[in-house]
């Protein structure tokens, strides 16, 4: 029987739903994290593959659990947004000698798979309930939330695998893997670089409120200098140069007003979270980050490129959701790893959450970024690094958000990490969490 993708109805995508039915009942307890890599070398044990099961191992154990307390496993099978291979592609030469494999050659290699997961980790031999939360690890850790908070398995596994293979990166559907462009895609992906899809809003936005690109600086430095701080990270681990506020003013146009900086690495490593019950969390080891909603929105008209109000308007429609779903307000926020995949839609997640708003509604977040948003500081913004800082995952900012409230994130904020938020991707398509040190 097929493994089913999450059913629509568990997306919480509406306004007017009250209180989430699973409030502080589902908390994440063990994080396991991969070694990172620039590309992949081709060798079966560096595989993308071989990355996600040892960042199960790593998970289950730092939850302090055995394998076979493990009932569910909710992974997202899309590992990268980049160069694929053909479905068909042979795996490598030795992968059959290091690796079991299922019907689907390009399974461990440039797609996740729950059978060839289950195939290659005998130990998991309890595992009943098995989804695919689809197209990013968000829907994965919303998927997992509601699973468990409907009864549909105690003890899960969230799990996401990124490959980058050798070749040339998100330059458009053809330029990236294929000869043609064809269907919706050769209205929008072809020949522009992946960023202008944030680069056309946020001029749009500087020009609605006079703010300027040159104010992104500090946040782009600040974001290397949290990632810095993971030695979990693409840059703490190869990379390890702070950048500066210099560097960043005169970075190369890559789709102006975006600059290099403003485009995440892309890298290859995984992320494995444990996630279980309120009640079961208590006899896991470290200190649970509970669950208190979740939300989603996506793209409500379909255009070539998405605009500033639409970005506005499903930002804002996220940040009442989540607040409604969770009974918090924006001031109980002690920090946000909202998502920064290209910097410059950052802030529109900011705004829309009210973010440190001072009462302000649109065009503050620029400014806010000028003002103190260190892990020391009064408004910690992205304390995880997020893609900028680390790599393109689509996940360290889920990841910090865990750790900061388990106060063990290697870039821990100075002030109580009491509730935060994560989501990703895009400001007008989103799946976000509320996390919490307590239940109630």
């Amino acid at each position: 029987m097929p493994i089913p993708n999450t059913p629509f109805s568990w997306h919480r995508n509406k306004e007017n739903l009250g209180i989430w039915h699973g409030r502080g009942k589902v908390a994440a307890t063990g994080v396991g994290t991969s070694p990172t890599a620039r590309r992949w070398d081709e060798k079966p044990e560096t595989s993308m593959g071989a990355l996600t099961l040892a960042a199960i191992r790593k998970a289950i154990d730092d939850a302090g659990i055995r394998p076979s307390d493990i009932d569910g496993i909710v992974l997202t099978p899309e590992s990268t947004t980049g160069v694929t291979n053909d479905p068909n592609t042979p795996p490598p030469e030795g992968w059959d000698k290091v690796f079991k494999m299922v019907d689907y050659p390009q399974a461990g290699i440039t797609r996740g798979d729950i059978d060839w997961v289950l195939l290659n980790m005998p130990e998991l031999s309890n595992v009943q309930f098995k989804m695919y939360g689809t197209g990013c690890m968000s829907v994965a850790f919303t998927t997992t939330a509601e699973a468990i908070a409907r009864g549909h398995t105690h003890t899960c596994l969230v799990v996401r695998g990124w490959h980058n293979l050798a070749g040339r990166y998100y330059v458009g559907q053809g330029a990236a893997a294929l000869d043609t462009a064809s269907g919706p895609f050769k209205y929008g992906a072809w020949g522009t670089p992946a960023c202008s899809t944030a680069a056309f809003p946020f001029e749009e936005y500087c020009r609605k409120y006079g703010k300027t690109h040159d104010m992104m600086a500090a946040f782009v430095v600040e974001q290397r200098r949290n990632g810095l701080m993971n030695p979990d990270g693409f840059y703490s681990q190869h990379r390890p140069e702070m950048i500066t506020v210099e560097d960043y003013l005169a970075g190369r146009w890559i789709a102006k007003p975006a600059n290099i900086y403003d485009n995440d690495l892309p890298v290859q490593a995984a992320l494995a979270v444990v996630m279980t019950t309120a009640e079961r969390a208590k006899d896991h080891k470290p200190k649970p980050a509970y669950v208190l909603t979740h939300a989603q929105t996506r793209p409500e008209t379909q255009g070539v490129t998405p605009s500033l109000e639409s970005w506005e308007r499903l930002s804002d429609k996220m940040g009442r959701m989540l607040y409604e779903g969770s009974g918090l307000q924006p001031e109980d926020l002690d920090f946000e790893n909202m998502y920064d995949g290209f910097t410059l839609f950052h802030q529109f997640h900011l705004e829309g959450l009210r973010f440190a708003s001072r009462g302000e509604k649109r065009g503050y977040a620029l400014d806010l970024y000028q003002t103190d948003i260190s892990i020391e500081g009064p408004n910690p913004v992205s304390p995880s690094g997020g893609n900028s800082g680390n790599g393109r995952t689509r996940w360290w900012n889920h990841r910090d958000s865990i750790l900061q409230i388990q106060g063990r994130s290697p870039s821990q904020i100075k002030k109580p990490a009491n509730n935060g938020v994560s989501g990703a991707h895009m400001p007008h398509f989103c799946d976000s969490l509320i996390w919490s040190s307590s239940p109630d």
